[in-house]
């Protein structure tokens, strides 16, 4: 059940990241047609195609590792019994990911709400935006992924993943006994 929430919640960030990759597009290309097509460059588009491109990534961070997209350097752990291997992938992630970015989260919400109670501005931007949205960008991106490495290691912990098996094929395999 806890899984399935956290899943879900990644798969929320994900589809978030995907629409915020449209908006990213659709303002790149206001701001080109905007400055050569009419002579006139728009004040914003730096800061948003940054805070944009931030933002997807730490949106799809999360569904990123629920999918097993990052990428993996396991040459030495495949020499290893299947159990061994999903016991180390799950203590990896419960006793060093998750706690490391949990605190990552904890100082970017530190930052955010700071930013918000200041009312804190991009100061090298002539735009001049608020950055309390993009640093709570930040820190949901990250609570997301701390909460993700929880539940991708109580998959591993209970065998429900392994390290080289796609998603579900050890549930499908399991039903066919």
């Amino acid at each position: 059940m806890l899984c399935r929430l956290i899943d879900g919640f990644s798969n929320v960030l994900g589809h978030a990241g995907r629409v915020a990759i449209f908006v990213l597009i659709g303002a790149m290309l206001f701001e080109v047609v905007a400055r050569y097509v009419f002579g006139s460059p728009t004040l914003w588009a730096f800061d948003v195609s940054y805070m944009l491109n931030g933002s997807i990534f730490l949106l799809g961070a999360a569904y990123a590792l629920r999918k097993d997209a990052h990428v993996r350097i396991d040459f030495l752990s495949q020499q290893m019994p299947l159990r061994l291997q999903q016991r180390l992938n799950g203590a990896v992630y419960l006793l060093v990911m998750a706690p490391l970015f949990f605190a990552f989260t904890w100082i970017a919400a530190r930052k955010a709400h700071k930013a918000f109670v200041t009312g804190e501005v991009e100061s090298v931007s002539p735009w001049a935006p608020l950055v309390w949205p993009f640093y709570g960008v930040i820190a949901l991106g990250l609570l997301a992924l701390s909460l993700q490495f929880v539940s991708e290691a109580l998959k591993y912990l209970s065998g429900r993943k392994s390290p080289h098996a796609p998603e579900g094929e050890l549930e499908t395999a399991g039903q066919d006994q």
